[in-house]
């Protein structure tokens, strides 16, 4: 009976996370397609909404901007890795997707803010993904125990690679927002950890 009940709760709370991460998800997409469709080369364009270095307009892109991407490729390439890494957040505590990537966008975005260069525009929830690889990496350490620590193995050998985004290696890509992003995922795996026990 027990064993049922169990799996019943585990199944709801995997339908729950699956509709969390599927809104993101929707909101990305329509975003991009109303975009790409009406505003594009316009001067309505959703992309004016990024972050802007310096500026108190630009403020705003903190908020905005991982919810923008530039184009469909740019989308593509952060629809999967925000899909398993977020996941992989929720698995202790579905509650720790909504605290990891709101620090990691503040974080990205602060960082973008203060110091990218002048005149561009940042967006992409890249940020926040680097966030979740850096809370996943870090929670293990914090954590000391063996599910932590075997997931972070995991992202690891999964991702393990994209540590690389952090530095200026890429021209166009904004290597400061994922280090920042980074370091916020960082800063939310001692968060939890000191929050929970």
């Amino acid at each position: 009976m027990g064993s049922s009940e169990e799996m019943k709760a585990f199944t709801k709370e995997l339908r729950n996370q699956v509709k969390i991460l599927g809104l993101f998800l929707l909101i990305f997409w329509t975003l991009e397609i109303i975009n790409q469709f009406l505003f594009a080369n316009s001067d309505y364009s959703l992309n004016s909404l990024g972050i802007v270095p310096r500026s108190a307009i630009g403020v705003r892109g903190i908020f905005f901007a991982p919810f923008l991407h530039v184009d469909f490729p740019h989308l593509v390439a952060n629809t999967f890795p925000f899909a398993i890494l977020g996941w992989f957040v929720m698995l202790q505590n579905t509650k720790d997707f909504y605290v990891v990537s709101a620090i990691s966008a503040i974080f990205s975005g602060v960082g973008v803010w203060l110091f990218a260069q002048p005149n561009s525009i940042t967006m992409g929830a890249s940020g926040v993904i680097f966030g979740y690889m850096g809370f996943l990496l870090a929670r293990g350490y914090f954590q000391k125990n063996v599910p932590s620590i075997a997931l972070s193995l995991t992202v690891i050998f999964l991702y393990g690679g994209m540590i690389w985004g952090i530095f200026p290696l890429t021209p166009g890509v904004s290597w400061l927002g994922h280090l920042f992003g980074f370091l916020g995922g960082i800063y939310s795996a001692r968060f939890i950890t000191k929050k929970s026990y």
